[in-house]
């Protein structure tokens, strides 16, 4: 049986639209001129862990926090038409994003297109199919080092041909149990 969130999001947007107030003056570019890309772990408040309001910064976001072709991407408007001078790579503690495989999830969606379930075994299939072998064609961009999947991501940000040499970029995992971000070594690329 499935349930619907719409009519709370609409509520909740409903009472958001009624005091929107100057937010409609808001500029298009980020008023403090920096990325994020983090992690869409809904345990995640770029807002709060960064000290953000509306406005100011963009904020990308990619299962793991990872330096896709398309954060990539994003990263690139971001600087080139929005005039972002920074970005910052958040990653954090107790990813999913560590608790499987690129083999493990196609094997999962080969068998159905259910939700799986994570017992203390690792991710099973409880659905029943029919399943898809496309999934043997995605990359899923997991994580099996928390530390070095920042600073790979850091250095890819750092090295593609459309990111200018002169934007900083700074690695972090994020604490779900504290709420603090802590610098990873060896994952920036500082300016000036």
């Amino acid at each position: 049986m499935s349930t619907s969130v719409l009519p709370e999001i609409l509520d909740a947007n409903s009472a958001y639209a009624a005091e929107f107030g100057d937010r409609a003056n808001l500029a298009l570019p980020p008023a403090r001129r920096f990325a994020i890309l983090t992690c869409m772990d809904a345990r995640l408040d770029p807002a709060k862990y960064a000290g953000l309001a509306e406005g100011d910064a963009h904020v990308i976001r990619n299962a793991g926090g990872r330096a896709s072709d398309d954060a990539i991407r994003s990263l690139v408007i971001s600087y080139k038409l929005l005039g972002t001078r920074e970005f910052f790579v958040i990653h954090h503690t107790d990813c999913g994003m560590l608790f499987f495989t690129n083999d493990l999830m196609a094997g999962l969606l080969e068998s159905s297109l259910e939700t799986a379930q994570l017992t203390e075994n690792g991710f099973v299939d409880v659905g029943t199919g029919p399943g898809s072998i496309e999934g043997r064609y995605v990359n899923f961009l997991t994580i099996r080092d928390p530390q070095l999947a920042v600073i790979e991501d850091v250095n890819r940000i750092a090295n593609h041909p459309l990111v200018p040499s002169t934007i900083p970029i700074r690695g972090f995992i994020y604490d779900v149990r504290s709420g603090k971000l802590n610098p990873v070594e060896g994952a920036e690329r500082n300016i000036g």
